[in-house]
């Protein structure tokens, strides 16, 4: 099942990428809105994301998150996919995504990248996230950095796909300022904003 799951991946991620169409599903404002008042390109900082997928004991495709660790800035305490801003050392976006990879989880094996979805941009921090597809064929040993991250989440691919999974709720970024936002109800953890809309689009693409 994993093996088919990945072989066909690998074709969908050289077609046309839905891209906005997809990830504003789940975005907390109007894509119209976004656009109106996004700053120049090159006002925005690169990052980059890994979405690594890999087999669970029945051989079901998991992707694996983030929760990062409590901390005085934007992305506190969220649900997010491994990654970071680029370094001047890093030759690529994708060795910027997969060095945040491996200095959040502590992984024992390489992903193998297969991909990549449509670009993010984020305003209220100033970045534009690159997310790259990849995958292990089997599960990795891992140890996390406790610095940034406080616990890893193994999410069955299963349940991003359930339109059940998809939920609307009120999130507090900042003291004072209030959202309304779709979101992935993790095992009641709330999974918003750019990652969800990483997430939404991979869903597209595999749905």
């Amino acid at each position: 099942m994993f093996d088919e799951f990945i072989a066909n991946l690998k074709i969908k991620l050289q077609q046309p990428l839905p891209g906005m169409d997809a990830q504003f599903e789940m975005a907390h404002v109007k894509r119209e809105k976004i656009l109106e008042n996004m700053p120049e390109a090159s006002v925005y900082r690169p990052s980059a994301v890994l979405i690594v997928t890999y087999p669970n004991e029945r051989n079901e495709p998991i992707l694996l998150l983030i929760e990062r660790v409590t901390y005085n800035g934007y992305h506190s305490g969220q649900i997010a996919l491994p990654g970071g801003k680029a370094d001047p050392e890093d030759v690529s976006l994708e060795a910027t995504a997969l060095r945040e990879f491996f200095e959040e989880t502590g992984s024992d094996a390489s992903p193998e990248i297969i991909g990549k979805l449509t670009p993010v941009y984020i305003p209220v921090s100033k970045f534009v996230v690159h997310p790259f597809v990849a995958f292990l064929n089997q599960r990795p040993q891992f140890s996390i950095s406790e610095r940034e991250v406080q616990q890893l989440i193994e999410w069955p691919l299963s349940a991003l796909v359930m339109p059940e999974t998809v939920k609307e709720t009120v999130v507090e970024p900042t003291p004072g300022l209030k959202l309304k936002t779709p979101y992935f109800d993790i095992s009641e953890k709330i999974l918003w904003g750019a990652t969800a809309m990483i997430m939404n689009e991979l869903k597209w693409v595999v749905k």
